[in-house]
């Protein structure tokens, strides 16, 4: 069912969100011949550990996204202050309705809607009314979510799960974080495996599927 996909857009809160939730999904898209756009709406330049430059998170989700296939014009950055989101709502849901009306997706990936960070609840909330057309996939950030509704899995090859943790290895600003841990990320993608009957998967909650 995932090669019906033509077009896809992943909604990353920060830079690396994507990654972490369907890196996998991505390549496996993209080696398909699904059209792969992404959209992270800050750089969390007040989060950058200080031996980094500020701008360390918009050179490192350059690479990120190319190592997993995106071509560097479906990267798209914008630059809201990481935890401040709600206050910018209706800005954020008018980037969303124009990214709509520029890619048509058919497929949309987000944040669950049981993700507590603040960021990703908003990024969530106002997806949901800017695609509500369109099929939504909710990727899991364990880290997040209090609960996780693993209502579809996608099948991985161990290529998939390598080319993700590469992805992830690029965000040397963000390596000291415990869930870039390339044992945890690997262990994850086999555990949703072991759930689906496959080698490795990705899980993701469904919002809305239009076949």
């Amino acid at each position: 069912m995932i090669k019906q996909f033509n077009t896809a857009l992943v909604l990353a809160p920060h830079t690396d969100d994507g990654e972490f939730g369907c890196g996998g999904t991505i390549n496996r898209l993209v080696e398909e011949g699904c059209e792969v756009y992404y959209a992270a709406f800050s750089s969390c330049r007040q989060s950058v550990p200080p031996q980094f430059p500020p701008d360390i998170l918009i050179t490192e989700v350059k690479a990120a996204t190319q190592v997993l296939g995106i071509k560097p014009e479906n990267l798209t950055i914008f630059d809201y202050d990481v935890r401040m989101f709600s206050y910018h709502r209706q800005d954020i849901l008018d980037d969303m309705l124009k990214l709509k009306k520029q890619i048509r997706p058919d497929l949309v990936f987000m944040p669950s809607v049981n993700d507590v960070h603040q960021d990703h609840q908003t990024i969530t909330s106002e997806g949901l009314r800017a695609f509500k057309g369109t099929t939504i996939f909710c990727y899991e950030l364990m880290w997040n979510n209090n609960n996780f509704n693993t209502a579809c899995f996608i099948a991985l090859e161990e290529k998939h799960v390598v080319a993700k943790i590469e992805a992830i290895n690029t965000y040397e600003s963000q390596g000291h974080r415990s869930y870039s841990d390339t044992d945890f990320l690997k262990g994850q993608a086999r555990a949703r495996g072991v759930q689906s009957g496959n080698d490795f998967a990705e899980a993701f909650e469904v919002i809305r599927l239009c076949l």
